[in-house]
């Protein structure tokens, strides 16, 4: 039965229509996550899983994230806060750990709702309130490791971090480029502590690998391409495109968790 589900994933992974789907998900994830810190990049695992299940479409990015982690990390190395990082990250492993803890027993689609009805809220109640005009909010530890570890938790079962991570920084109004730098330290020290758990869950079988590595050279690009479309954008139009793109991925999320 293992050999005729693993001979079964390897033949959609070679089939070219897989592809079809996998390299616009990956350019979109790899231009969002490099230049708007990630938040359309949420739509990466659902398109892909048009093609292949949840848990291989997360298996087949992990890598790939890693290698614009490498390249955004470079990039923004002088430029991130790192008192922010350093507050979300404990609740972001504390996320992962109870993720890897409960992957086999959740229900992905309700995840997908929860999550999507926090961000289209989220983003719906800054264009309603016309938040763009109010005052910055100061940065508070507490809730930084709160929706630190929400963002682990959903990094850990679908790369669906981002949105919980924005409603944390979007608020503090922090300059575009600190903003988006403070994104990529702080999912790649995440999506690094994922390799344990997802290679114990068996989510990195040669198949999976395999596609990443045909995958690379469009992340490396989508990253590039992020990096150089963020210095083009205007800091107002910047934080406006990034509450877009959070209202349109939690949609996104609610209409995929109810189909």
């Amino acid at each position: 039965m293992a050999a005729r589900d693993g001979q079964r994933r390897s033949a959609v992974l070679s089939d070219p229509a897989f592809y079809l789907v996998a390299i616009p998900a990956v350019l979109i994830f790899g231009i969002s996550k490099g230049g708007f810190g990630g938040g359309l990049g949420i739509a990466a695992v659902p398109l892909m899983a048009l093609a292949v299940s949840p848990a291989v479409a997360a298996g087949i990015l992990l890598p790939l994230l890693m290698l614009m982690d490498a390249i955004g990390v470079w990039a923004y190395r002088r430029r991130f806060d790192r008192r922010i990082v350093q507050a979300m990250l404990p609740g972001a492993l504390a996320g992962i750990v109870l993720a890897s803890l409960a992957f086999r027993y959740l229900d992905d689609d309700l995840v997908r709702v929860l999550l999507g009805l926090i961000a289209a809220g989220f983003a719906a109640d800054y264009f309603l309130r016309d938040k763009g005009s109010a005052p910055a909010r100061s940065h508070a530890p507490g809730r930084a490791a709160f929706w630190g570890g929400i963002a682990g938790f959903t990094s850990t079962v679908a790369h669906s971090g981002g949105p919980p991570a924005n409603i944390y920084l979007l608020p503090l109004k922090l300059d575009k480029t600190i903003f988006v730098g403070s994104m990529i330290v702080l999912f790649a020290l995440i999506n690094a502590a994922k390799v344990i758990p997802y290679w114990l869950l068996g989510l990195f079988s040669p198949a999976n690998l395999w596609a990443s590595l045909l995958l690379a050279p469009v992340a490396a690009f989508g990253m590039l391409a992020g990096i150089w479309l963020h210095d083009k954008v205007d800091q107002r139009l910047f934080y406006r495109l990034c509450y877009i793109f959070v209202l349109i991925t939690g949609l996104k999320l609610v209409h995929d968790g109810l189909a």
